[in-house]
C-alpha cells in the first residue's frame, strides 16, 4: 500500500494542496494563472461578467428605462463573455504555458467573443431577413462554431466534442444513415442557420437556462464560501455528529449535503469537503478507498438535494413546463433518502471496524438531549419568528414592504455580527493533529449566525413569494454580497479593530468571489453552448421520433429493458461530461422515448419523473468508472488508486441508483397523488424504510453480517414497500375503465394535484396507428380549466372523443397526445385491499430477520474466545 503524505501524524504537503488546487482549477476554473497586466485583464473581464449578469437579473434596467435586453441577446453576450475568458483561462494543452497567455489565444477570445455576441451587434439585421443568412452571417457562424468547439475541448476536453461532432456528421450525413435514423441532410447555410443565427440551436433553451439562473446560482454559492460559510457548515457537522460511531464519516456526508444546497459541482465539493473528512475518516479506521469513495458518493449526491440541484432543476422548469417550486417538492424526498441511506451505509462501515467516535467532552446525557432539545426548539422558534415578522411588516408597509424588509433585514445582519463578534472565528482544525476536540454544536453556530440569512432570503423568495429563479438568485446574491463587502469591517467595529482594514479585506473579497463565480461559469456556459448543437440537431432532423422507434425495436417493447437501456445510455454520456450537459443532452433524447414508449405499453409515467430518471443517471456518471471524476478527485486527496475508488463509491451509490427506478413505478416517492398529511408521513417512513434495508441488503449486514438467503429476503422486504401494489395487482385491477362520454365529469370530480389518466388511440405524425396511456395534470378549478392548464382541447362528436388542438410546449403536448386523436376509456382508480396487507406482512418479516441476527450475534459475544 502506498505511504499517504496525509497519512495521521503529518501535515498536509504543500505539493498535495498545490495539486488539489490545480485540479480544482484545470476543471472548475480554469488552470492558467497568469501575472501583471495579463491577469488583470482577466480578473476585470470576469468581475465585468458578474456585474453584467447581476443587471440583467435586476429590475433595475426596467426601472430606469435603460440597458434592457431580451433573451436572445443576453444569451449573445454571456456566450461572448464565456468564450473569451475560456481562451484567456484554459491553456490549449498540458505542456502550454500557465503563466502567461500566447498571442493565438488572444487573437482566438476576440474573434470567438464576436461571433458568439454576433446576435446582440445585429439582432435588428437578422431580425429583418430571417432565414436568409448573408456571407457575413455564414463565416461568423462557422467561426463561432468552431471556436466554440475548441473552447469547450480546453474547458471539458474531448468527451463533449466528440458527442457534438457526432450530431453535426448526423445533420449533414442522414442520407447515409441506416433506415431506422434516415433523414435528408441540410446544407451548410440551412445548418448554421439553425445552430447559429436562431434560438433553436446554441443559443436555445440551455444557454437560456445559463443566462437567467444558473450563473447567479453559481456566483450566490461562490460568495457564500467567500464569506466563510463553508467552513461554517463543515464545523457544524463535525458537532452535530463527530461524537458518533464513524462520526467524520457521517461529518462528510452532511456537509456534502449542505454544500450541495448552493453548489453545482461535484469536483468542487469533494475537494473542499474531503480535504478535511478523508484524512479524518482514515484515522478513525476507514481505508483510503472507502474514506474517498464515501466523500465521492456524498459530494455527487449534492447535484439532486434541492435547491440547485447543479443547475438541472431551472432546465426542467423549461422542459417539464412546471413551477419551479413543484420541481424541488417533488426531488426533495428521494434526495434527503438517498443522503440518509447513506448516512446509514456509513454507520454499517464503522461497526464493521469497531470504529470508535471522535473524543467530545465529558457531559452527561440529560445535559446532552436538553442541549439538543433547546437546539431543535430554538430553530423552529426563530423560523416562525421570522415568518410572522416579515407577515407583519408586508401588512403593516403595504407598498413600501420591501423597504421596510430590506431595513428589517439590515438590522437583523447587524444584530447577528454583534452578536458573533463576541467570540473568536472559527479556524480550520488540522485533521491530522493527534487530539481532536469536537466543539459544542452552538458554540460554532453563534459564530456565523448572519450566513443564514441570504439563504433565508433565497428560499422565501423562491418558496413563499414564489419569484423567478433569476430574481430569487439576484436578491440573496445582493444580500451576500453586502455580507461579503462588510462583514469584516463591522467585526472590527465591535472588536474596537482597524475598520479601514477591514472594509479593504471585505471589497478584496467581493472583488475576488465575483472574479471566480465568472470563473466558475465558464465551462457550465459552454457546455450548455455546446449541448444545444445537440438540441439544434434533433429539431432540425426529426431524431426525436426516429430514436424512439430506434429503441422500441431494441428493447422490443418491454419498459424494463427500455429504462435499462436509457440507464446506460445515461451514464456513456455523461462520462466526462458536466452534469447539467449531460441533463440536457439526455433529457433532449430519452425522456421523449421514455414517456412514448411506456405510454404505449400501457404506463403512464409522470414527465417529472421522467427527467428526473435520465437525471440521476447523469449525475452517476460521475462516480462510474473508467471516467468518475469525483471519484478521481478524492482519489487524489486519499492517495489511492481512483478506479477502485470510484468502483467503491458506484457500489455505495447504489442506493441513489435504485430510486428512479422506484418512482418511474410508484410515483408517490416523488409526493404525487398523496392527498393528506397522514399519507404523505406513512409514505415516507415507508420509503425511507425500504431504502435503509436495501442499504443493509447491499451491505451484506443488518443487525451483524447477513447470510445470504437473508439479503435476499432483505431485498424482497424492499421491493415490497416501495412497490405495495405490484404484488395487490396480482389479484386484483387497479383501474377501472369509464366510457369516453363521462371523460368530462370524471375530470371534473378528480382531486386537485392529482393526476389523470386516460388511453387514446389514432395516428400518429409519422402516419402509424398508435394507442397508449397518457395523463393529464389536475389543477385547480373546473374540467374546462384544467383542460386548458394542460394545453387540451377536446371535440365530443356523438359517442366519441376527438383530440383538437394541443398547444404547442404544453403538457399535453409532451405526453404525445396529438390532434386527432381518439380518447377510448377513463381509468379510474379501483378499490383494492389495502396496502397495509402487503406492508405490514414485509415488516413482520423484518422484524423476523432483525431478530434472528440479533440472538446470532449474541451467541456470537458470549462465544469463548479460541485458545
Amino acid at each position: 500500500m502506498k505511504t499517504s503524505p496525509t497519512s495521521p501524524g503529518h501535515a498536509p504537503s504543500d505539493a498535495t494542496q498545490a495539486e488539489l488546487d490545480q485540479l480544482v482549477a484545470d476543471i472548475d476554473t480554469g488552470g492558467r494563472s497568469p501575472a501583471g497586466l495579463t491577469a488583470r485583464v482577466l480578473t476585470v473581464t470576469a468581475v465585468c461578467w458578474s456585474l453584467f449578469q447581476l443587471w440583467y437579473a435586476s429590475p433595475l434596467p426596467f426601472m430606469l428605462g435603460f440597458g434592457v435586453l431580451n433573451d436572445t441577446e443576453a444569451r449573445a453576450i454571456h456566450l461572448g463573455f464565456a468564450i473569451f475568458l475560456a481562451y484567456l483561462a484554459y491553456p490549449a494543452l498540458k505542456s502550454s504555458p500557465r503563466n502567461r497567455i500566447p498571442p493565438q489565444d488572444w487573437l482566438f477570445a476576440l474573434i470567438g467573443a464576436f461571433c458568439a455576441s454576433y446576435l446582440f451587434w445585429f439582432y435588428g439585421a437578422l431580425a429583418q431577413r430571417p432565414g436568409q443568412p448573408t456571407t457575413l452571417d455564414l463565416v461568423s457562424g462557422i467561426v463561432g462554431f468552431v471556436l466554440l468547439l475548441e473552447a469547450t475541448r480546453r474547458a471539458l476536453g474531448l468527451p463533449m466534442v466528440i458527442v457534438a461532432l457526432v450530431f453535426v456528421g448526423y445533420s449533414f450525413g442522414g442520407q447515409y444513415m441506416p433506415e431506422a435514423i434516415m433523414h435528408r441532410g441540410a446544407s451548410l447555410a440551412k445548418f448554421v442557420n439553425h445552430q447559429w443565427l436562431t434560438t433553436e440551436g446554441v443559443f436555445g433553451i440551455a444557454l437560456g437556462v445559463s443566462t437567467s439562473f444558473v450563473f447567479l446560482f453559481v456566483l450566490f454559492g461562490t460568495l457564500l464560501e467567500k464569506a466563510g460559510a463553508g467552513n461554517w457548515m463543515m464545523n457544524i457537522s463535525i458537532a452535530l455528529l463527530g461524537h458518533l460511531r464513524g462520526g467524520p464519516a457521517k461529518v462528510a456526508v452532511v456537509s456534502s449535503a449542505l454544500n450541495g444546497v448552493v453548489s453545482g459541482s461535484s469536483v468542487s465539493n469533494v475537494v473542499s469537503g474531503g480535504i478535511f473528512t478523508i484524512p479524518l475518516m482514515k484515522r478513525t479506521g476507514l481505508s483510503g478507498v472507502k474514506a474517498g469513495a464515501i466523500e465521492a458518493s456524498a459530494s455527487i449526491n449534492g447535484q439532486i438535494m434541492p435547491p440547485v440541484m447543479g443547475a438541472a432543476a431551472f432546465l426542467m422548469v423549461e422542459y417539464v413546463g412546471i413551477p419551479y417550486s413543484q420541481i424541488i417538492r417533488h426531488a426533495a424526498l428521494p434526495a434527503i433518502f438517498s443522503y440518509l441511506s447513506l448516512l446509514y451505509i456509513v454507520h454499517l462501515e464503522a461497526i464493521k471496524i469497531g470504529a470508535r467516535p471522535i473524543p467530545s467532552a465529558p457531559m452527561p446525557a440529560r445535559h446532552r438531549l436538553l442541549r439538543f432539545g433547546l437546539g431543535i426548539s430554538g430553530f423552529i422558534a426563530v423560523l416562525c419568528l421570522l415568518s410572522w415578522g416579515i407577515g407583519l411588516i408586508q401588512t403593516l408597509a403595504g407598498p413600501g414592504a420591501g423597504w421596510g424588509l430590506a431595513l428589517a433585514g439590515g438590522a437583523l445582519y447587524i444584530a447577528a455580527v454583534a452578536f458573533s463578534a463576541q467570540y473568536e472565528d472559527l479556524s480550520v482544525d488540522d485533521p491530522n493533529a493527534p487530539i481532536l476536540q469536537l466543539p459544542l454544536a452552538w458554540e460554532v453556530t453563534r459564530t456565523g449566525l448572519d450566513f443564514l440569512i441570504p439563504i433565508v432570503v433565497l428560499l422565501w423568495c423562491l418558496m413563499v413569494e414564489m419569484m423567478s429563479p433569476g430574481l430569487s438568485a439576484f436578491w440573496a446574491t445582493l444580500t451576500i454580497i453586502v455580507i461579503v463587502a462588510t462583514r469584516k469591517a463591522l467585526l472590527a467595529v465591535f472588536r474596537k479593530q482597524d475598520v479601514g482594514a477591514g472594509l479593504r479585506s471585505g471589497l478584496i473579497d467581493l472583488w475576488d468571489g465575483l472574479a471566480l463565480g465568472a470563473r466558475n461559469m465558464i465551462g457550465i456556459a459552454v457546455a450548455t453552448a455546446t449541448a444545444g448543437i445537440v438540441v439544434g440537431t434533433v429539431t432540425l432532423t426529426g431524431l426525436g421520433l426516429m430514436m424512439t422507434e430506434f429503441v422500441e425495436f431494441i428493447s422490443g417493447g418491454n419498459v424494463i429493458i427500455m429504462l435499462l437501456m436509457v440507464a446506460v445510455i445515461s451514464l456513456i454520456l455523461g462520462m466526462g461530461i458536466p452534469t447539467t450537459a449531460n441533463y440536457i443532452l439526455v433529457s433532449s433524447l430519452m425522456a421523449p422515448v421514455v414517456v412514448s414508449l411506456a405510454s404505449q405499453a400501457g404506463l403512464s409515467i409522470p414527465l417529472i419523473a421522467v427527467h428526473l430518471f435520465v437525471f440521476y443517471f447523469g449525475i452517476m456518471a460521475d462516480i462510474t468508472p473508467p471516467v468518475g471524476l469525483a471519484g478521481f478527485a478524492a482519489a487524489a486527496i486519499s492517495r489511492e488508486d481512483p478506479i477502485k475508488t470510484s468502483f467503491q463509491g458506484a457500489l455505495y451509490s447504489l442506493r441513489t441508483a435504485i430510486l428512479p427506478f422506484v418512482f418511474i413505478f410508484n410515483p408517490a416517492m416523488l409526493l404525487l397523488d398523496v392527498h393528506s398529511w397522514p399519507e404523505t408521513l406513512w409514505l415516507c417512513a415507508m420509503s425511507l424504510a425500504a431504502i435503509l434495508l436495501f442499504a443493509a441488503a447491499t451491505m451484506n449486514w443488518f443487525v451483524t453480517k447477513s447470510r445470504l438467503w437473508e439479503s435476499a429476503v432483505l431485498l424482497l422486504i424492499c421491493f415490497t414497500l416501495f412497490r405495495p401494489d405490484w404484488w395487490l395487482n396480482r389479484v386484483s385491477s387497479p383501474y377501472e375503465q369509464r366510457p369516453a362520454a363521462e371523460f368530462m365529469q370524471l375530470l371534473d370530480a378528480a382531486p386537485e394535484g392529482t393526476r389523470f389518466q386516460f388511453r387514446v388511440e389514432g395516428m400518429d405524425l409519422m402516419g402509424d396507428d398508435v394507442a397508449k396511456t397518457v395523463n393529464l395534470r389536475v389543477g385547480p378549478g373546473p374540467a374546462a380549466e384544467r383542460l386548458r392548464d394542460n394545453g387540451l382541447m377536446l371535440m365530443p362528436l356523438g359517442d366519441r372523443l376527438t383530440v383538437g388542438p394541443v398547444t404547442f410546449g404544453s403538457y399535453a403536448a409532451r405526453m404525445g397526445i396529438e390532434p386527432g386523436f381518439e380518447v377510448t376509456v377513463v381509468l379510474q382508480r379501483a378499490d383494492q385491499p389495502s396496502h397495509l396487507w402487503p406492508t405490514g406482512l414485509a415488516l413482520l418479516a423484518t422484524a423476523g430477520i432483525a431478530a434472528l441476527q440479533w440472538r446470532r450475534r449474541e451467541r456470537e459475544r458470549e462465544a469463548p474466545l479460541p485458545a
